[in-house]
């Protein structure tokens, strides 16, 4: 269970891996001279931003965040009525067992 599942190896072979030292091109992974591929360098980027706002943009973002807020402020709100209805109908249920348990043993 502890053990490593690849191997390490016991006799290193002592092959050294030669370096490249021609620099590749920006955005070619490979060195010009031994390059077969069709990779071409990114293009440039857009100068116009993808994503433009306009004031009915802007209105449209304030008007959902609002209905989210709303929707999320009448979840939190029912939930803690719910609550709240709990503890009174446990408070009135525990007060009538004990006013009866109580008329019980007066008898």
């Amino acid at each position: 269970m502890f053990e490593p599942r690849i191997p390490t190896n016991p006799t290193p072979t002592g092959e050294i891996i030669p370096v490249i030292t021609t620099a590749a091109l920006p955005g070619h992974p490979h060195v010009p001279a031994e390059c077969f591929c069709r990779n071409q360098a990114p293009a440039s980027m857009p100068t116009q931003p993808t994503a433009q706002i306009t004031p009915g943009s802007v209105l449209a973002l304030v008007g959902a965040g609002t209905a989210v807020v709303l929707v999320v402020g009448a979840v939190l709100v029912s939930l803690l009525l719910a609550v709240a209805i709990t503890a009174v109908s446990l408070a009135v249920c525990t007060l009538v067992i004990r006013s009866l348990l109580n008329r019980e043993g007066r008898r």
